[in-house]
């Protein structure tokens, strides 16, 4: 139900049974039920990561917490209304790491990112060139810039998640997104990654199907950068 309302320009959350939310078309309002739970190993990384970064908050020294405080104040999010917001010392803590260990548990290869504890002292979210992907006989390439400072820093990556195939003529793609076998790009002080990274898709995509990823890239700072969402049609 499509909703134009005198008292609200815009709804996020729930009330009652209710969920507000926004799209293209407006306001809406739609009846609140519980998500099924798959519990495939995905999520359980996921909740694995999450659980072991909360609690780690609590062993972090005074000064440490005070640091990811700061961060934030500095370093304010976008939210699902397009509102800047301080998401807090904690909320930092756990964005800054959160994907680093979920990567790390989903990747094959012998990656491990490590938990950083130490907060950013730069305060931004750390950028990337815009990087391309192309899909061909079941395998990706993505293509970036090997000289940009997360390829040639240690503790640093760009990570890959896929989107399940949809059809070509689909130019939009907000989620689910997962991480696949190859999912991290490490970024090195002494030998850069070669560009094209070629991997599998943790979706596989048939020819003529298009196929969504979302590449983040973390610092060995902390610092976590806004996602980038390519795509490509499977050759």
């Amino acid at each position: 139900m499509l909703i134009k309302s005198p008292l609200a320009s815009s709804w996020s959350g729930s009330v009652a049974g209710l969920v507000g939310s926004h799209n293209a078309g407006g306001l809406y309002l739609r009846a609140r039920t519980i998500p099924v739970n798959p519990n495939t190993t995905p999520q359980q990384n996921a909740r694995s990561s999450l659980s072991g970064i909360v609690g780690n908050w609590g062993a972090l020294t005074d000064a440490q917490r005070q640091a990811w405080r700061v961060y934030s104040l500095n370093v304010p999010l976008v939210g699902p209304l397009g509102d800047p917001r301080n998401v807090g010392g904690i909320g930092m803590y756990v964005r800054s790491n959160v994907p680093r260990l979920t990567a790390s548990l989903s990747d094959v290869t012998p990656t491990n990112l490590s938990r950083i504890d130490a907060a950013p002292t730069t305060f931004d979210m750390g950028s990337f060139t815009p990087a391309s992907m192309s899909i061909a006989s079941s395998i990706f390439n993505i293509a970036f810039d090997n000289t940009d400072a997360w390829a040639n820093e240690d503790e640093a990556a760009m990570l890959i998640q896929f989107g399940r195939p949809v059809n070509p003529s689909r130019l939009f793609y907000k989620a689910p997104f997962r991480y696949g076998l190859t999912s991290i790009i490490a970024g090195d002080d002494s030998t850069p990654p070669t560009s094209p990274f070629t991997g599998v898709p943790a979706f596989a995509a048939v020819v003529g199907q298009r196929q969504y990823a979302r590449l983040t890239v973390v610092r060995a700072d902390g610092r976590v950068s806004a996602s980038q969402i390519v795509s490509a049609v499977a050759t």
